[in-house]
């Protein structure tokens, strides 16, 4: 080992991020920025505040439901600038319903499309995970007389199967394909930094692109934990039971928070065989970065690391 290795400082740090297109957007304690490669090859980056350290982020279960729900927000937004930045917006002439959209609802559209938007994004959820697994096993249920547990292990097993062939064929699309290798580089930066290695596209690209801390790995975790706490639910009827799993579900994202943030901040046997399968499969949502999108990687969680290296965990 040279003298330079052994002096590296490792961190540990909570910065964590998002893959977008054609950049990655960057979340730290202080200050959040994403950096976006536009088409004539210029980096933008583009920094705010993260929001503080309120008094739920220090309360054990809520500040993972909350940390989850500003997320989803941020990471919605951030993803819509980035189509605009990078020029992806831009690349097709307008349609008659674009068209249309717009005269008759102006600046109103926006809004408009990112309320449909996630209002179908979560009737997708709630059907493709929560309604046709448990509507799968209650008819099976039919046929053998399996005690509840039982039931909601193998809903739990068929929700995992039904994420995982998602995944699978959401990588086939080349758009996508090219955000998961920014997803990488994502990955490939922040492990670079708390190895205490110098942020350089040459450096990061020697690290692997799994993290414990990733989002795959954290969803992942959310479908193992809502076997446990979903076990409690009913069967006696499919539409109380979708209800109820969608009342306890903050539940399930908070403890899959503590979850992820543990492993995320020891390393040891037991949180290594604890982040093993979501590593694994993060072979489907991350793909091996180019230096130019390690270098936007780097522009953006540049401006997050806190001062003098002081982190808050």
């Amino acid at each position: 080992m040279s003298e330079n290795s052994c002096k590296k400082e490792i961190k540990k740090t909570s910065i964590g991020g998002q893959a977008l297109i054609e950049g990655v957007m960057m979340k730290g304690p202080r200050i959040s920025a994403m950096a976006i490669r536009q088409q004539n090859g210029e980096i933008i980056t583009e920094t705010w505040d993260s929001g503080g350290n309120k008094w739920y982020h220090k309360v054990p279960i809520l500040r993972g439901i909350f940390n989850f729900i500003g997320m989803l927000g941020q990471g919605y937004k951030c993803l819509m600038r980035s189509a605009d930045l990078s020029g992806f917006a831009e690349e097709e002439e307008p349609s008659k319903f674009d068209r249309w959209v717009d005269e008759h609802l102006g600046d109103k559209a926006m809004w408009v499309f990112n309320a449909v938007v996630t209002i179908l994004a979560a009737v997708l959820c709630v059907g493709l995970f929560m309604l046709l697994p448990a509507a799968v096993i209650k008819f099976l249920g039919h046929f053998v007389n399996a005690p509840g547990f039982a039931m909601t292990l193998t809903e739990g097993l068929l929700k995992i199967a039904i994420f995982i062939l998602y995944l699978f064929l959401v990588t086939r699309m080349s758009d996508i394909h090219r955000v998961f290798e920014y997803h990488g580089a994502e990955h490939k930066t922040i492990a670079c930094y708390e190895a205490g290695d110098e942020l350089t596209p040459e450096n990061a690209k020697k690290y692997v692109r799994f993290h414990p801390r990733c989002g795959t790995s954290f969803l992942l975790i959310v479908l193992v934990i809502s076997i446990l706490v979903f076990s409690v639910v009913t069967w006696s009827n499919i539409w109380m039971r979708v209800a109820l799993k969608i009342l306890l579900l903050p539940v399930v994202i908070g403890i899959s928070y503590e979850i992820i943030r543990y492993a995320g901040r020891h390393n040891n046997p037991f949180t290594r065989a604890l982040s093993a399968p979501g590593l694994w499969l993060q072979r489907l949502t991350t793909f091996e970065p180019d230096l130019t999108q390690l270098e936007v990687a780097i522009a953006a969680m540049t401006p997050c690391i806190p001062e003098n290296g002081e982190d808050i965990y």
